[in-house]
């Protein structure tokens, strides 16, 4: 094996490590021949939608999992927001990290409410509870906490905040799914959480989201909106929409929920040989695992590149792509730094958010990536610091 310093680098003009590319967020399929025997109902009873009996089926059993007493399968996770934020009547501000996917803020927006951007722990990199009560005011409406990297919120905390200030606590739990605190899935918090079921996710339906909630009037107003407020063929009770899950995506659903628990033990294995293999790196390290109260499901492998290293985490990026490993930043830039927000004289300074923004890097993992693939990543990982200068140089020229 080349020295890390001579070893061929693919933005130095060598042939690329991965030929075929590796990229973050490959989709789990799960067995295929269970899925299209259960597809197979679809079309032998003609029910493709419109609550069909593996949209119940797939209800039931998310609900179990998660630990709640009822589960609204939706079209996809935005949506749900959407509807969960319109079933509880909000209106003026929530409090959000910024540090999410877009969506959890643009959902807010689209149903008319103000979205108040809160920093994050710098270790979990979630919602911090004592920024959030500092941004308390007469118009917050309810507390949206974000489970992140396959774990889950201090609920402890949020639980505490959103009773002594009066508002709902809910959560977007788009990567919760699998997760665990002291037991408890990510349905036993707040008064609802949001699931997605989005192809990257760990429980992919080709695309789909959820609310689950132990509220039963709640899931009861959910379930009318998601139908255009149908109550019979003929009879609009209240104001609707199509949110609805398609049979086909509550086939996909099921099929890969069957293989979570498998699911969780090899990502898990995948996140070892990762730790043992970017072991030393001096700028760059994986998150911090979860404290021992919470179990992940491990489907995400988040590193922070030093900013003051030999390379900043956009130039190992760009080794990385060039090497066939798609790696990508998250959430760059920022929910408040981002177009549809940047600018507002209200956004508090955010340094822990815009800190991570600028370091967090994630790598490829699941079914897809094997052993060896994780060991040649970090080859050219510590190829590419050790020839830190000829990079920086190349990529410099390439900026111009």
């Amino acid at each position: 094996m080349a020295s890390p310093a001579r070893r061929p680098l693919a933005i130095l003009g060598a042939s690329p490590t991965f030929q075929t590319p590796l990229h973050v967020g490959r989709p789990n399929i799960g067995d295929r021949d269970r899925f299209l025997a259960t597809l197979a109902q679809t079309f032998d009873d003609r029910w493709f939608t419109n609550d069909g009996p593996l949209v119940r089926a797939f209800e039931a059993a998310i609900a179990t999992e998660v630990g709640a007493r009822r589960c609204v399968a939706l079209a996809n996770g935005t949506l749900g927001l959407q509807l969960l934020v319109r079933a509880l009547a909000l209106s003026g501000e929530v409090i959000v990290p910024s540090f999410t996917f877009i969506s959890t803020a643009t959902a807010l927006s689209w149903e008319g409410l103000t979205p108040v951007f809160c920093d994050v722990d710098p270790q979990t990199h979630m919602i911090d509870a004592n920024h959030a009560e500092s941004l308390l005011s007469e118009r917050t409406s309810a507390i949206l906490g974000v489970h992140l990297w396959g774990g889950l919120c201090d609920s402890g905390a949020l639980e505490a905040l959103a009773q002594r200030s009066g508002v709902p606590l809910i959560f977007d739990g788009a990567h919760a799914l699998g997760a665990k605190r002291e037991g408890c899935g990510p349905g036993s918090f707040g008064q609802a959480t949001m699931l997605s079921f989005h192809a990257t996710k760990i429980v992919n339906a080709f695309e789909g989201g959820a609310i689950v909630t132990d509220d039963e009037e709640l899931a009861d107003r959910l379930a009318l909106m998601r139908n255009f407020g149908f109550t019979g063929p003929d009879s609009v009770v209240t104001l609707g929409i199509n949110a609805k899950m398609n049979e086909a995506s509550a086939a996909m659903g099921l099929n890969t929920l069957a293989d979570l628990q498998d699911t969780i033990v090899l990502n898990s294995d995948r996140h070892a040989h990762y730790r043992a293999a970017f072991d030393g790196f001096a700028h760059l390290r994986l998150i911090a695992e979860p404290p021992p109260q919470v179990a992940s499901n491990h489907h995400y492998l988040v590193a922070e590149v030093s900013q003051a290293g030999p390379l900043n985490r956009d130039q190992l990026q760009a080794v990385l792509e060039a090497e066939g490993v798609l790696a990508r930043r998250y959430f760059y830039p920022g929910c408040h730094r981002s177009a549809p927000y940047a600018g507002e004289t209200r956004t508090a300074p955010l340094p822990a958010t815009e800190a991570l923004c600028d370091r967090i890097l994630q790598f490829p993992t699941g079914p897809t990536v094997t052993h060896d693939d994780v060991a040649g990543i970090a080859e050219i990982v510590e190829a590419a610091f050790a020839q830190h200068g000829a990079v920086a140089g190349i990529l410099e020229k390439k900026a111009t």
